[in-house]
């Protein structure tokens, strides 16, 4: 054996090691194996035997690596770690890592993934979808809701109430439904698709709200007041958190609570005197008990030593003296119940904190911990339902609507905006699928439901201008036969709560992401905050597990980068296979360029949003795909599908790719060469083609199952706009042939027009029966309910106190006649 021949054996062996993560002394006993063979065969003698000595005798000896490595490695980590908050210690503290940290990994184990079990309603879950939600979609009318009342009539409040719309996360002993986080997610999408209104209204107090808090947090004697006469109806709640100087930064909120004595009842008690200013507050100007957060504070040490308590969480009934409630916010003409919440010098018991005087100051823990499940599923699951139905509109109407002698549909350049709505309305239903099976298996995922909730919303954002593009005036002229207009300005509601998006992409995805699912950051974080000789071998522990890592990463990023992820162990044999085989590698420079960053910026990062946010986007963009996957794989891997699965993937994995070279384009040399490594022979994922968008759309102007997969679950009753659209669109297709056969007969290509004329003429003909004539006229009066736009007498275009002073003008004006 040659001298290179050896070398390259020996570094083959070397990176094989650390690609399979092998122990520190299997890599060890391997070089000195390779070693022992270049000894034999006279390659390698006394000098570099004593320099593998000095490299692993230190590494390999514990009190040796511990004083000679570890401990200059932990001063210097002290020095660049940045100083952490309680808030933020809190967020990082709070929720579980699931499949996200798998993806965090380099090497998903896809066997887990799959074995997760399938998202699937119970028969009760089931009956409630089929039932009140089908009733109470039935019932309301958006335009009413939108422009004439700017609220919900008043027998579909009470419906809600008595049908337990507000109890679905409580639990039965208290009167509640007790639903899946799956079935809340079906609801809220079925709900989303008939009215933002009626959606947001239902989702608010299964999610962020008194309900969830007490359930996790109240007291006994709490939970046996509030619970069932929430779950009953009698009380509505809202939860009061952002302010106006603290909304996406909740946590620098200024309301507080001061710790005194004051009179209640008749009696001097030792009580909270709070001042709070809120708004944004969904469900204020209605609500009977408020959910508060503000900051607590004991100067006169009445409770305890501590006199900054932190953030804490109260029960206001809406009567408590002091409170002011009942004006409204009115967002974007989606006049969902909303409005601000103000209080001075209100006095209240200690009793009113949730859970008592024990959780004085673990509110901000409380919230984010609740925050991390709702945020998984209620605007997720608004933005999914929402553009499932518009999807199956949108095909719907590119099929009847007609310009130049053809169906919209049929023209390339709707194709494409047809395919995107299409691809990503699968999409987005994968992730609630996956997102909220994960919550009912006992998961906080707040990592993923920060992605959750920004990617969602953004599709919905891109969605929505795709379907006002295709709809054209369709869109853009409210009344109450415009199924999209309210849904396009209500979008930026949806970007703005819960954690503006800007910043949930450039702070709290990756921010959380980078340390809650790497595998060794927060361990180094925990042992570096401790003191004494446990502390350094934990330290030492986490930081060269950190370092094999990362080695392992570089590895296989090097090894991918030649193609080498095609070798790469997955579970599918299929179509899908290359899509695993690429999430796995870029799984692995995902891994490895967090190290790199955070190696190179170290506290610093934080700062660096640009970097944090696009770190963020590939930890995103593995997650969604791994959503496609799963979904794919639980609904039986149907080939009729793969349409929908490649756009899905293709478009993912893309903007994957885009996000890690852009990254690595803005990180100077060390980005240049990390693309070298991971990039070699260049770009591996390419959007999806033009072919698949013309096989999606067409998919989507016809009835067919993979069409009524992708809207599964939607209000389509012909009372609604959607049901009456889907049996126009059937009307359409049987008509085409009808069409046909009178032109024919004619010999003369009329325009698809008039249809109940076409339709005299055939009998005329002697070629239409009277059934078919039917046909082509009821096809006509729904083709022209279609494409027809409202219009109005300008008086009816007032609303509110517009309205009012106008019908009193005109009664004078008649009393004076």
């Amino acid at each position: 054996m040659s001298i290179a021949l050896w070398i390259v054996a020996t570094v083959l062996v070397a990176a094989a090691l650390i690609y399979k993560r092998a122990s520190l002394a299997m890599f060890s006993a391997g070089l000195v194996i390779m070693f022992a063979i270049g000894s034999a065969i006279d390659i390698v003698g006394p000098v570099l035997w004593v320099i593998l000595a000095i490299v692993l005798v230190p590494l390999n000896l514990a009190p040796i690596r511990l004083n000679l490595l570890t401990k200059p490695i932990l001063s210097a980590y002290r020095k660049v770690m940045p100083e952490m908050s309680d808030t933020e210690r809190d967020a990082l503290e709070a929720g579980t890592v699931w499949w996200d940290g798998d993806l965090f990994s380099g090497d998903p184990d896809w066997k887990k993934l799959h074995d997760v079990p399938k998202a699937e309603l119970t028969a009760e879950e089931k009956a409630f979808l089929e039932g009140p939600c089908e009733e109470v979609c039935k019932m309301l009318n958006d335009w009413e809701v939108t422009h004439e009342l700017t609220d919900m009539p008043e027998h579909v409040w009470q419906y809600l109430k008595d049908e337990k719309f507000f109890a679905m996360i409580i639990k039965k002993e208290y009167g509640g439904l007790e639903f899946s986080a799956y079935a809340q997610s079906r609801v809220l999408q079925k709900l989303a698709g008939v009215s933002t209104v009626l959606a947001s209204t239902v989702g608010v107090p299964n999610s962020l709200g008194p309900g969830e808090l007490l359930q996790h947090y109240g007291t006994k004697e709490q939970q046996d007041h509030y619970l069932p006469r929430l779950a009953s109806g009698d009380e509505i709640p809202c939860f009061a958190l952002t302010s106006p100087e603290a909304g996406s930064d909740a946590g620098a909120i200024p309301d507080s609570g001061v710790v005194c004595k004051g009179e209640w009842n008749g009696e001097e008690i030792v009580g909270i005197k709070l001042n709070f200013n809120k708004r944004y507050i969904t469900l204020a100007p209605v609500a009977t008990v408020l959910g508060l957060a503000f900051k607590m504070y004991d100067p006169d040490n009445l409770i305890g030593e501590e006199e900054e308590l932190g953030i804490t969480c109260a029960l206001i009934p809406r009567d408590t003296k002091g409170v002011e409630i009942g004006r409204r916010h009115f967002p974007l003409n989606v006049p969902f119940q909303n409005g601000p919440i103000r209080g001075n010098d209100v006095f209240v018991p200690l009793d009113y904190i949730i859970g008592g005087q024990k959780n004085a100051g673990k509110g901000w823990r409380m919230l984010v911990e609740c925050l991390s499940v709702g945020r998984s599923i209620t605007l997720p699951s608004n933005s999914a339902g929402g553009i499932k139905s518009i999807a199956l509109a949108t095909g719907a109407y590119s099929r009847i609507r007609r310009q130049f002698k053809l169906p919209i549909g049929k023209m390339e350049g709707v194709e494409e905006p047809m395919a995107r709505i299409a691809g990503n309305a699968y999409l987005m239903d994968a992730v609630t699928m996956l997102s909220t099976k994960g919550i009912d298996l006992g998961e906080k995922p707040s990592v993923i439901g920060a992605i959750a909730k920004y990617h969602m919303t953004e599709k919905l954002r891109s969605c929505m201008d795709d379907a006002m593009d295709i709809h054209g005036g369709k869109g853009i002229c409210l009344g109450p036969n415009n199924y999209l207009g309210r849904g396009y300005q209500g979008v930026p509601v949806a970007i703005t709560v819960e954690g503006a998006n800007i910043l949930t992409r450039s702070m709290m995805i990756y921010g959380q992401g980078a340390i809650r699912c790497h595998p060794f950051v927060l361990k180094e974080m925990e042992a570096s905050a401790e003191q004494g000789p446990e502390a350094l071998k934990k330290f030492d522990k986490a930081v060269f597990g950190h370092i094999g890592f990362a080695m392992s990463n570089f590895v296989r990023s090097v090894f991918y980068g030649f193609g080498g992820h095609r070798l790469s162990s997955v579970p599918a044999s299929d179509e899908t296979r290359k899509y695993y085989q690429q999430m796995n590698r870029f799984s692995a420079n995902m891994a490895l360029l967090s190290d790199i960053a955070m190696g190179k910026l170290g506290g610093s990062l934080k700062r660096k949003e640009r970097v944090s946010a696009r770190l963020g986007d590939m930890l995103s963009y593995l997650y969604i795909g791994s959503c496609i996957l799963k979904r794919f794989h639980d609904q039986g891997r149907i080939k009729e599908d793969l349409p929908l699965v490649h756009w899905a993937m293709q478009d993912t994995l893309h903007k994957l790719q885009e996000a890690q070279l852009e990254m690595l384009a803005n990180f100077g040399g060390v980005g240049s060469f990390m693309r070298a490594v991971m990039y070699p022979l260049g770009r591996i994922a390419k959007r999806p083609s033009d072919k698949n968008d013309h096989k999606i759309a067409r998919m989507l102007m016809s009835p067919n199952d993979v069409r009524t997969r992708l809207g599964e679950g939607q209000f389509l009753s012909p009372e609604g706009h959607f049901g009456f659209l889907e049996q126009t669109l059937q009307d359409v297709i049987a008509a085409e042939p009808l069409y046909d056969k009178v032109c024919k007969a004619a010999g003369k290509r009329f325009s698809f027009t008039q249809l109940d004329q076409i339709g005299a003429k055939g009998k005329e003909l002697g070629v239409l029966s009277d059934d078919e004539v039917a046909l082509l006229e009821r096809t006509e009066a729904g083709r022209l309910r279609t494409i027809n736009v409202d219009d109005f007498a300008p008086e009816d275009l007032l609303a509110g106190k517009a309205a009012f002073d106008y019908a009193l003008k005109n009664l004078k004006k008649g009393e004076a006649a």
